[in-house]
């Protein structure tokens, strides 16, 4: 669920969201035996909290400060790899647009970025698409292409938020937000919550739904921040990238559909590139080519991603990715996909991707 839900906490938010995905599994909670939660960019709804309204006493719970659904699954994967528990329940609820969140803050603390004034982070990521266009060449009409294409993706998704056409012309016309960045570039804001429950495959195998099996699964850290060389271009993502192709012996021509999460398009720009779906540099002829449009050798975002679907820090691109792996995501459904990858950050100090597919033998 996703829009605008006020007078709703972050919990109760959370907490409808889980009620939802117990539902769909076919489990009950006396079925879970872990609970991690993802706080919201407000810091609420962390496990006690949503433990609390769910009435849950469990044997493993956790919160993260910045989840993107990636960095919580991980989590889950690792405590039932690690034998803390069987069954988790992942939650995420978020009001920033109801509340009126104040975007105008550092998000990540005192650093040297904000010191300079650039508080919000389509600051930087415009300053990495000025630093991309100066060494690579990429145009605007090149760039426009990713917030076109998931307006067109988020056209046959009645659940998205932003569904009006945007054209070509119409995207060029906008004004800048943050130059070169328009305002199309940058996630819209707005409530909402998701859960999702991780369980073994063995367990799966009994429950009624169709499983979705995770095949693989990568991280890497840049915490240096300004201080790595080239940190705008954000090069540790790389390095996550190395290792999800390492991990699962598969790599980009086995991807059958992709979601990147997208606070601003810069960073859908620089993943293509570094996960090598295109080499570096030529990201802005490669979505000239149309490989992400529907009908492309590449769908990405099909649910139209942050930039026109919703705002819920990525956690509805893993929500999308099952759901196009259970042949559920109604008139843009893709024909018969077996794997897609999800892949995310935090800002600009951490990088993760995830591998799922609907064979429990792909990967590792």
């Amino acid at each position: 669920m996703q829009g605008e839900l006020p007078g709703q906490s972050v919990e109760e938010i959370a907490v409808d969201a889980a009620i939802n995905a117990v539902e769909d599994s076919g489990l009950t909670f006396a079925d879970l035996d872990g609970l991690i939660a993802c706080k919201s960019v407000q810091g609420n709804g962390n496990d006690v909290t949503v433990g609390q309204l769910l009435g849950l006493n469990l044997p493993y719970v956790q919160s993260l400060d910045y989840g993107t659904c990636n960095f919580s699954l991980h989590l889950a994967v690792a405590a039932i790899g690690a034998g803390l528990c069987n069954t988790v329940l992942l939650t995420y609820g978020a009001n920033a647009r109801s509340r009126k969140f104040d975007f105008g803050r550092p998000m990540y603390g005192a650093d040297m970025a904000s010191a300079a004034g650039l508080v919000h982070i389509a600051g930087r990521a415009g300053l990495a698409l000025q630093r991309h266009k100066a060494i690579y060449g990429t145009t605007d009409e090149q760039f426009g292409m990713l917030a076109v294409g998931q307006r067109e993706w988020a056209r046959k998704n009645p659940n998205a938020i932003f569904r009006k056409p945007l054209s070509m012309d119409d995207y060029l016309a906008e004004k800048y937000m943050v130059e070169p960045l328009r305002r199309s570039d940058v996630t819209m804001i707005s409530d909402g919550g998701v859960a999702f429950v991780v369980t073994t495959a063995e367990r799966a195998a009994d429950l009624p739904t169709k499983p979705v099996y995770i095949s693989g699964i990568a991280e890497h850290a840049g915490v240096r921040g300004e201080h790595n060389p080239e940190n705008l271009m954000r090069p540790w993502l790389k390095d996550a990238a190395r290792d999800i192709w390492a991990n699962t012996g598969m790599g980009p021509a086995d991807i059958d559909a992709l979601y990147i999460q997208d606070p601003t398009a810069l960073w859908t720009l620089q993943m293509l590139e570094y996960y090598g779906f295109c080499d570096l540099g030529e990201g802005g002829p490669f979505l000239a080519e149309g490989h992400t449009l529907p009908g492309g050798d590449l769908p990405l975002n099909t649910h139209g991603g942050q930039l026109s679907e919703s705002y819920t820090w990525g956690w509805m691109h893993l929500v999308e990715a099952v759901r196009q792996l259970r042949g559920q995501a109604g008139e843009r459904q893709l024909e018969a996909p077996e794997t897609a990858m999800y892949l995310s950050s935090h800002g600009f100090v951490k990088a993760a991707a995830s591998i799922l597919s609907t064979n429990a033998s792909v990967g590792s």
